[in-house]
């Protein structure tokens, strides 16, 4: 492929090249889970100041800027300050796989009453994990715990394949985290 100096390969699934970022666990009551409006970016063009909707834009856009809450496009978890850690960050998928059975292991989701799976098997979705971020998708697992409360935790990819100029917020480190490196090497670890 031949590009010119002011036009920019197209990142696809197939020609993407990166590392990932952790975010998360978060826990919370799904009805503030609900507030969409709190995990949307802000929008460029902002209300009046006298308008009726000045107070919940200004109280959205902080939310979204500094909050915990999960962002409604994974991508934009890149634009959260914040959140990022270097301790979830990777350059191994198999890292970022490992994290995500953590959170699923210490926050496990409910079990019905009668017997019947509510979600997918775990090996299940450790392995699309595995299949999908190695190309650039982003992973996000939400669901109910025994409580009621609901657990969400996101591996993303950096460059995002569908948010491309957003930053990168924290490069990645040349070494393991010790602390990942040691999960994957335990029995049942992923190898």
């Amino acid at each position: 492929m031949t590009t010119t100096a002011h036009e920019q390969p197209k990142l696809t699934s197939q020609s993407w090249v990166g590392h990932w970022h952790g975010f998360g666990p978060w826990i919370g009551a799904p009805d503030r889970y609900a507030r969409e409006g709190n995990r949307r970016p802000p929008h460029p063009v902002q209300p009046a100041p006298e308008s009726d909707h000045a107070n919940r834009y200004r109280e959205a856009a902080s939310e979204f800027a500094t909050g915990s809450v999960p962002p409604l496009m994974t991508g934009h978890w890149l634009m959260k300050h914040g959140q990022v850690a270097r301790a979830r960050t990777w350059t191994d998928a198999a890292d970022a796989v490992e994290w995500l059975k953590q959170q699923h292991t210490s926050n496990p989701p409910f079990e019905r009453s009668d017997g019947l799976q509510a979600y997918a098997e775990l090996d299940v979705k450790l392995g699309y994990a595995l299949d999908v971020l190695p190309r650039g998708v982003d992973i996000t697992w939400v669901h109910y715990t025994q409580s009621r409360s609901l657990v969400s935790a996101s591996v993303v990819c950096c460059p995002n394949l569908f948010h491309p100029n957003i930053p990168c917020p924290l490069e990645p480190s040349t070494t393991r985290s010790p602390h990942v490196a040691q999960f994957a090497a335990a029995p049942g670890g992923i190898s």
